[in-house]
């Protein structure tokens, strides 16, 4: 009878800016039972002038594997590229947000996902937690972190098996936000024939603290999606799960809103007054979807109106620039699995994912 399968060793890569959260993610690392990382990797993307990087809080039990390497300041993408190169010769990384909390038992969970995933499984994501208030409903920022939670593959804590890791060249860093740069990859790794597996164990996700503009923010992943566009095809929603959002409507919003003001500025009064009455009736619409399922305080309201007549604009632009700046981008091309067999073709393309 077979024992059970030995724990293969792995690595811990975690990108930061140096945000106070990352004592937390580290703390909890240190602390959680089961067969530790053979290293951490932390890549501070905000190194000084002279490439140093500040001192970090790292916990004592980590400090014999953990090596802190300056980032290039090009993005979560770049940056765990950055940290996987410091990895070591390890046959997993686990790459971390650096404002996660690992569970109590996170490194049981992990090994036992590591050691239970099969030769052609290219990664395991795990099941993220997002607390929100039970004394109120949550706000749009709050519901927006909360989708975190359903992602079908999401880096905040994602072990790749480094074959399938190198063989698909990494991340793209032309994502230069934490933003569909998870997806793609997830893309290229099951057009290579890979699987990605769900697994048990469970890391929380705390909505951070943000100000009233970051919806407005948000927008530039507008950009990402005519990229994500270019490289995978129109029909990428759907095979990575992907919610399609409102970009068709802030696109009508905001093409009405400029009307308004073109014919205005030609004396076209009537036109003006009809194209700002669909302006005004789509940013309406808008705000009213926004307000109705939060706390409806009033600062909640305050922002969800101020914000919904900006974003249908700032949207657009987001992706107007996207065309340009990728217009010329090609795609990377799948991340192939090598077959256990050369002379029977590969499998099908495949995913698990747990109930």
């Amino acid at each position: 009878m077979n024992g059970p399968r030995p724990v293969p060793s792995y690595a811990v890569v975690v990108p930061t800016l140096g945000r106070p959260s990352l004592n937390r993610c580290l703390a909890a690392l240190a602390a959680s039972p089961g067969p530790g990382p053979a290293r951490v990797v932390i890549v501070h993307d905000r190194p000084g002038e002279d490439g140093t990087v500040p001192g970090l809080e790292i916990p004592e039990v980590l400090r014999p594997v953990t090596v802190v390497v300056p980032g290039r300041a090009r993005g979560p993408a770049a940056a765990r590229n950055t940290g996987a190169a410091a990895a070591g010769p390890v046959p997993w990384i686990v790459f971390l947000d650096d404002d996660v909390v690992p569970s109590s038992t996170w490194g049981e969970d992990l090994a036992r996902d590591l050691a239970t995933a099969s030769f052609d499984t290219g990664a395991v994501t795990a099941r993220i937690d997002v607390p929100l208030p039970v004394d109120r409903r949550p706000t749009d920022w709050e519901r927006n972190t909360a989708g975190l939670a359903t992602a079908r593959w999401i880096t905040a804590d994602m072990a790749f098996r480094r074959e399938a890791l190198d063989a698909s060249g990494g991340f793209d860093e032309r994502f230069r936000r934490a933003f569909r740069e998870d997806a793609d990859l997830a893309l290229r790794l099951l057009a290579g024939g890979w699987i990605l597996a769900a697994g048990t164990r469970r890391t929380t996700h705390p909505v951070r603290p943000a100000d009233r503009w970051i919806s407005v923010r948000q927008q530039a992943g507008n950009a990402d999606d005519v990229l994500m566009r270019r490289l995978h095809g129109p029909d990428w929603w759907s095979r990575a799960h992907a919610p399609r959002g409102r970009i068709p409507r802030h696109l009508a919003v905001t093409a009405a809103g400029a009307g308004a003001l073109c014919c205005a500025a030609f004396g076209r009064r009537t036109a003006a007054a009809v194209c700002a009455a669909a302006w005004l009736a789509g940013t309406a619409e808008f705000a009213f979807a926004r307000i109705a399922p939060g706390p409806r305080t009033r600062e909640e309201i305050t922002r969800m109106i101020l914000t919904s007549a900006v974003i249908p604009a700032a949207a657009t632009w987001h992706r107007l620039r996207g065309h340009v700046v990728h217009r010329g981008a090609h795609p990377l091309g799948p991340a192939r699995r090598p077959s256990l067999n050369p002379a029977l073709p590969d499998e099908p393309l495949r995913e698990e994912v747990g109930s």
